[in-house]
């Protein structure tokens, strides 16, 4: 019975973690251009490359990720210390983006000749009036964004359709994963670790995925003593 019911869930997810198996090739097949666009970064050779002072660009990025938050207010009540740590996340990656990149400005002060130049341009596009050029590994972590933010989306659609029902939501993406709107936040803090990788992302990122993953041991703690929740929880993998 037992294995049934893992192979029932290793075929039924078998999509999404061919996915995820597919994102972790991609920065191993293009080493060579995420080695440059993390050594630019790193060591502040990117600046010359930088937006800077596009404070509109800061200000709607700023909106429309930290809109994301309200969907989790029907899954769960709102905890405004861990909101305002993701807050305090886009805020501080947005004005170092488009604003004024101060850790690659300190961190272009410690070099003096660069060996790896910045890796190729492979996409450029306009937004807002301002021309914003893309390597591999920031298209790659673009692709990471949307697919989080889909992943954020459905599930939320899934809990609005049932905000009146009593009853465990287990349909739609709460049937591959018990929570995908976490899942999709950590691909989207991935993801803009991975487009501004700097010191202070690493350390927001790797602080918030252990948050988001405390969450939701304590999401399942308090459902733990409803006996739907266990067979929920039985059938269905913890993120993917």
């Amino acid at each position: 019975m037992v294995q049934n019911v893992v192979r029932g869930i290793k075929y039924r997810n078998l999509p999404f973690r061919l996915m995820v198996i597919l994102l972790i090739l991609v920065p191993i097949i293009f080493y060579k251009d995420f080695y440059q666009h993390i050594y630019s970064h790193f060591t502040g050779t990117i600046l010359t490359s930088v937006i800077t002072h596009q404070w509109h660009i800061v200000l709607i990025n700023i909106l429309i990720f930290i809109s994301f938050l309200i969907p989790l207010s029907f899954r769960r009540k709102i905890d405004w210390k861990e909101y305002g740590l993701v807050t305090a996340f886009f805020v501080s990656l947005f004005v170092e983006m488009y604003g004024i990149p101060l850790t690659i400005l300190f961190a272009s002060k410690s070099i003096d000749d660069p060996v790896v130049g910045l890796a190729d341009i492979v996409y450029e596009f306009e937004f807002l009036g301002v021309n914003i050029a893309m390597d591999v590994a920031m298209l790659y972590a673009s692709i990471l964004i949307v697919i989080g933010t889909i992943f954020i989306i459905a599930g939320w659609y899934t809990l609005y359709k049932n905000i009146k029902k009593v009853e465990l939501v287990t349909t739609g993406l709460y049937a591959y994963s018990r929570h995908p709107q976490y899942f999709g936040f950590i691909l989207i803090i991935i993801g803009w670790l991975v487009g501004w990788p700097t010191i202070l992302t690493i350390i927001f990122a790797l602080i918030l995925i252990y948050k988001y993953v405390k969450v939701c041991k304590v999401e399942e703690k308090e459902l733990a003593h409803i006996k739907e929740y266990q067979n929920y929880k039985n059938n269905v993998p913890f993120l993917i």
